[in-house]
């Protein structure tokens, strides 16, 4: 009987980490994000991501260049947000291209 990938922890972040990034980079080249305004809306998409699990990811998209960061004062305290950069948005639209192929395989797909 074969195992559900549900049980193993950390299987499921293994598949969808890329997705994850390609949400991020999606709603980054929209507009302006913030770490906890995004884990609200990847949890709307089923993700489940604490703040101890985004923001390194964050960082590595900053990092690599797909990410810019800057503080903005939000009251008493200063916000990090996230916009795209030129290499993100290139990234997006390389990445839109491979997940329509991806998704043009899976429904051809045959059952069984």
């Amino acid at each position: 009987m074969a195992e559900d990938p549900r049980n193993r922890q950390g299987t499921s972040h293994e598949i969808y980490a890329g997705l994850i990034r390609i949400h991020i980079l999606y709603h980054a080249c929209q507009g302006p994000i913030f770490g906890l305004g995004m884990i609200e809306e990847l949890q709307r998409h089923g993700y489940r991501l604490s703040a101890g699990t985004l923001y390194p990811l964050l960082h590595r998209l900053e990092e690599k260049g797909y990410l810019r960061s800057r503080g903005v004062r939000s009251g008493r305290t200063i916000r990090r947000v996230y916009t795209a950069t030129r290499i993100g948005r290139k990234a997006l639209a390389l990445a839109k291209g491979k997940v329509m192929e991806l998704l043009s395989e899976l429904l051809e797909e045959n059952p069984g």
